[in-house]
């Protein structure tokens, strides 16, 4: 097994407001994808060579939640950059940049939709 994470998805209220949240706060596209029954985005990712991806979804029995698995997204180079963004964008910090060590560094958010929500980088 490659990776024991395969598949996320971030359970939205407000598509329109939570795709606008993630382009700004990651600095890339949300790409809006047909489904018949919500409203599906796929979060940036590379899916080639084991990459992992995830989305946003809107839609009867998807809620959002400040409990439960905390997702972390990555950071890029340097966490601080997408961070930075995340209040202006409509959310809000919960825990700032902290370093854990040798395994870089991390930080918590809460996004427009009321999902708690994490970041990693090395730096």
């Amino acid at each position: 097994m490659l990776n024991t994470i395969n598949w996320f998805e971030h359970p939205v209220k407000d598509f329109s407001r939570a795709k606008a949240f993630y382009e700004t706060v990651l600095g890339e596209a949300v790409q809006e994808m047909p489904h018949p029954q919500y409203k599906y985005g796929m979060l940036p990712c590379e899916m080639q060579n084991g990459g992992i991806g995830g989305g946003i979804v809107e839609g009867e029995g998807f809620e959002p939640s400040m409990t439960g698995a905390l997702i972390y997204l990555n950071g890029g180079d340097d966490l601080s950059i997408p961070l930075s963004k995340v209040e202006a964008a409509g959310g809000k910090i919960l825990l700032p940049k902290t370093s854990i060590g040798p395994n870089g560094f991390m930080a918590h958010f809460a996004d427009t939709e009321g999902n708690k929500v994490a970041l990693h980088s090395m730096s």
